[in-house]
């Protein structure tokens, strides 16, 4: 397993979860991403990317909301867990991530090369 891998799937480890309101969308656009977490989605046309930035979306995001919901980059993880990134639905863990790990998060972002989702 790549080092990259293994500290995406570290930090996500540690990533509170809750549960978002059915099919919202709120938090979702365009992102940009780790190469490696690119790898782990579906790969989307040209057309469809061109069509989801016309409206400011995610390529992945469905009528239903999240299609790759699991698998989602770390950044959608971070929505809603930190007073940084609230949810506008007012929805949140029981307890916030905590700052340290949010700095790694951010770190591992920053040092690695992003691409658009």
């Amino acid at each position: 397993m790549s080092c990259n891998r293994q500290i995406v799937r570290s930090l996500r480890q540690q990533i509170p979860s809750f549960e978002c309101v059915p099919g919202c969308h709120d938090c979702c656009g365009p992102v940009t991403t780790s190469p490696e977490e690119m790898s782990r989605l579906p790969r989307k046309t040209a057309a469809e990317q061109e069509a989801a930035m016309d409206e400011l979306n995610c390529v992945h995001l469905g009528p239903d909301g999240c299609t790759v919901y699991d698998e989602r980059p770390l950044i959608c993880r971070l929505f809603g867990t930190t007073p940084s990134l609230p949810c506008p639905n007012g929805r949140r863990p029981v307890e916030m991530i905590h700052p340290r790990v949010e700095k790694q998060i951010h770190a591992y972002m920053a040092s690695n090369r992003q691409v658009l989702v």
